[in-house]
């Protein structure tokens, strides 16, 4: 049984999945399905062998992010890949896989997935500790983005430092307790900012270096921060509201990957996916 039919199978069932429903409609014993989905022992490289010969690998976005997939009746005993996680779409924690992607946007506007990992919270790495271990991955395959972007969970000092010495440009959300400096030998929350103007505010981040801040303010009037490090230093001087809007807004394609992966791909229902869970 090859792993495109199963891919269509899945694709075509958008609710209630299971080794029987693939077996029926393939025509092929579940045990077929239970062995293909145990057997495939895939990686990030698989994964961006298939993306690469599909992308411009030179000068485009790499976005970070992760998803929880809802297993609430799976047992954590049985299975070391389900735990508590944070959940953005339930504001809490919740049982579940943990689905961490880099996903690449080119300069023509297309975007693959080009690595991911399924976080295993027993394991001696965090999450914010992925991101160095996948960027460095891809970089090796020969990606080489121009930007960079991730929430404020994967903002870490030491994440920064990594992406700088990588050369890399980056947007990234900070918390509004993240400590700035505007003014020498003066500290502040970035969110007791009072004025930050619509091109950014040029600051200077405790540990990293000097970057530009923007605030958005959503209708419902939830406020956000983000950072933008410009890589190239005769280039800072060109960040202002565009090129933030355009950054962010290539991120959102790894948001649009999730919700196609759980919507078309039936990825919480089918009761086999994610290594047999």
């Amino acid at each position: 049984m090859e792993i495109e039919l199963y891919i269509a199978q899945l694709l075509s069932t958008p609710s209630g999945n299971s080794c029987v429903r693939a077996a029926e409609v393939l025509k092929v014993s579940h045990d077929k399905v239970n062995r293909l989905l145990n057997e495939g022992a895939y990686t990030g490289k698989d994964l961006f062998d298939k993306a690469a010969p599909n992308l411009v690998l030179e000068g485009g976005q790499l976005s970070l992010d992760d998803s929880v997939a809802d297993k609430p009746y799976c047992d954590p005993e049985s299975n070391p890949l389900v735990a508590k996680h944070w959940s953005g779409k339930h504001h809490k924690p919740v049982l579940g896989v943990c689905l961490v992607t880099l996903i690449y946007t080119d300069t023509r506007g297309m975007s693959l997935p080009v690595n991911f990992r399924i976080f295993n919270p027993h394991d001696v790495f965090l999450k914010h500790d992925l991101l160095q271990q996948m960027v460095r991955e891809v970089f090796q395959w020969g990606l080489r983005p121009r930007w960079f972007s991730a929430d404020s969970w994967y903002s870490s000092i030491e994440n920064l430092k990594f992406l700088r010495n990588q050369e890399v440009g980056f947007l990234v959300g900070l918390k509004s307790n993240r400590t700035v400096s505007t003014q020498p030998g003066r500290y502040e929350q970035v969110g007791e900012i009072g004025d930050i103007p619509e091109d950014g505010l040029v600051t200077h981040l405790k540990g990293f270096d000097f970057v530009k801040v923007f605030r958005t303010v959503a209708p419902d009037g939830d406020v956000r921060h983000y950072a933008v490090y410009e890589a190239n230093p005769r280039q800072r001087s060109r960040i202002n509201r565009e090129v933030f809007k355009q950054v962010k807004e290539l991120h959102w394609h790894i948001e649009q990957m999730f919700r196609t992966i759980k919507q078309v791909c039936s990825l919480e229902s089918f009761l086999c996916a994610l290594s047999g869970l």
